[in-house]
């Protein structure tokens, strides 16, 4: 058997560092048994996904050096790559399990299901929605069906009993049947959801190993039940310890930077984050901290993954970055420095909206340095305003961050019309609106267009910076997020 691992994105947003980090075990288990590793793009959310996404997890993986196999972009036996490029596959497949009797077709609406639910809640039923509890009447399933009203494709589960989910690192995993749902496999709009879309997918393309984080684990019965109606093997798994916060909270964006690029703006080297992701959850036999992805590939073994959840701290990846700095010679530093941020595509960026601001060259620094700086150090009275107090701005930065991290399409032009746009529904001057935004990019209110900067500097370092201004103000806690999310939804209804 020909060993086959893949790694499965969504390009939605920016480039994860789970991804990364699943990419680098799958890719290390691959080379182990002399197999192959596969990327697959799992753009099957298009109102969500985008070109500019999916270029991004290429361009992230290949600068940490997890080069693929088969993919969108290198080709292969067992393509196309892309979900959406494979959608009248699923629909036949899902067509299949219907004529078998496996999955049954759903008219109930989001309604009625959250009522159902609720039904269940107050029953004192600790248990998912099944076939039985989504039927119809006859006659009212053949109105709808006539009517062309929505519908899904559901999978048939057992009401009752345990499934057992073999794991390579945890053994034999009794879950309970109860807790899982009639799964949606293909939606309205024809696409598939992650579960049939993987079975379908891993099964026709090989994969042997399923290497993917333990948040998938609770629902691996329904994948299994999947395998079983088509009459496939399924591969074997393997669910990995999720990455977590210093607090050992799932690790978010709301606590620590989660974009690759993010650590690549910042001047990370590749190989040191290669690295700290090695040493999340696995180690060397001889326990060593700093090793390259060579070293690592040489003597990895997947049994050494520990279970205990790997804590990403930031300081710690810094650490060992300025390890791998320090080995540096004069001249490959510079070369590095250079790579990183002192180039041509760079200072052309910065050039034409810093050359009538300045008289010397050393003002250079004093007007651009935000351009290639980490977080701007900044406090609360940067931020200070005639007529608007702190408050007040951080809400308008928190508004914008989550305008920011919805926009597709990363340009200065839509950056400006987001914010002119929430500024007209807040009834604020855009100047008083964008004034904590330039202090929150550029460290103060004085610097060339924010917008420009902004683009200048990239969606990753943008959204970090907001993040770290609205933390400076005082953050924003768990209630007040929940009151101005259901404002900003008002405001972007135009209410």
């Amino acid at each position: 058997m020909t060993v086959r691992t893949r790694v499965a994105p969504s390009p939605t947003g920016d480039p994860h560092v789970g991804t990364a980090y699943m990419a680098l075990f799958n890719l290390c288990f691959a080379r182990q048994h002399g197999g192959q590793f596969i990327l697959r793009i799992e753009d099957t959310d298009q109102s969500r996904s985008t070109a500019a996404s999916e270029q991004a997890i290429f361009d992230s993986l290949r600068w940490l050096g997890l080069d693929w196999d088969e993919g969108p972009d290198v080709g292969g036996d067992a393509g196309p790559y892309r979900q959406s490029e494979r959608k009248a596959l699923y629909a036949e497949y899902a067509q299949q399990l219907l004529d078998n009797g496996h999955a049954f077709r759903c008219y109930r609406s989001p309604q009625e299901l959250e009522s159902l639910r609720a039904e269940l809640k107050a029953s004192g039923q600790q248990r998912a929605l099944k076939a039985a509890d989504l039927a119809l009447p006859e006659d009212e399933q053949a109105r709808r069906e006539a009517a062309g009203e929505p519908s899904v494709i559901r999978l048939h589960v057992p009401d009752d009993g345990r499934c057992v989910i073999n794991d390579m690192l945890r053994g034999d995993v009794e879950l309970d049947w109860a807790l899982q749902d009639a799964q949606v496999l293909l939606k309205g709009d024809g696409m598939p959801t992650y579960f049939l879309a993987n079975v379908v997918d891993d099964h026709l393309m090989g994969i042997t190993h399923v290497i993917r984080g333990e948040e998938w684990l609770n629902s691996a019965p329904k994948l299994k039940r999947l395998y079983e109606c088509f009459g496939w093997d399924m591969p074997q798994q393997c669910h990995m310890p999720l990455l977590r916060n210093p607090d050992k909270s799932k690790l978010s964006k709301r606590k620590n930077p989660t974009s690759i690029n993010f650590y690549r703006r910042m001047g990370y080297l590749p190989e040191a984050m290669v690295n700290y992701l090695g040493r999340m959850g696995w180690s060397m036999p001889d326990e060593r901290e700093k090793f390259s992805l060579e070293e690592m590939l040489s003597v990895f073994d997947i049994q050494r993954v520990s279970l205990g959840g790997p804590v990403f701290d930031v300081e710690k990846l810094s650490w060992l970055n300025g390890q791998w700095l320090r080995e540096l010679d004069d001249d490959a530093f510079l070369a590095r420095l250079q790579t990183w941020a002192f180039n041509r595509e760079m200072a052309m960026k910065v050039i034409p909206h810093i050359k009538s601001r300045v008289e010397t060259f050393s003002e250079v620094v004093d007007k651009a340095g935000f351009c290639v700086s980490g977080m701007p150090a900044i406090t609360e009275a940067s931020f200070d305003h005639a007529r608007h107090g702190t408050d007040e701005m951080k809400e308008w930065l928190q508004y914008l961050l989550w305008s920011a991290e919805a926009l597709r399409d990363w340009q200065r032009d839509n950056l400006f019309a987001e914010a002119k746009r929430l500024a007209d529904d807040l009834d604020v001057k855009i100047k008083d609106f964008l004034h904590p935004v330039f202090v929150a990019i550029a460290g103060t209110p004085a610097s060339f267009s924010v917008v420009d900067s902004m683009e200048i500097i990239g969606a990753d370092m943008s959204r970090a910076r907001l993040r770290h201004a609205i933390d400076v103000l005082g953050g924003v806690s768990k209630k007040q997020v929940k009151k101005l999310e259901k404002r900003w939804r008002e405001l972007l209804a135009g209410e």
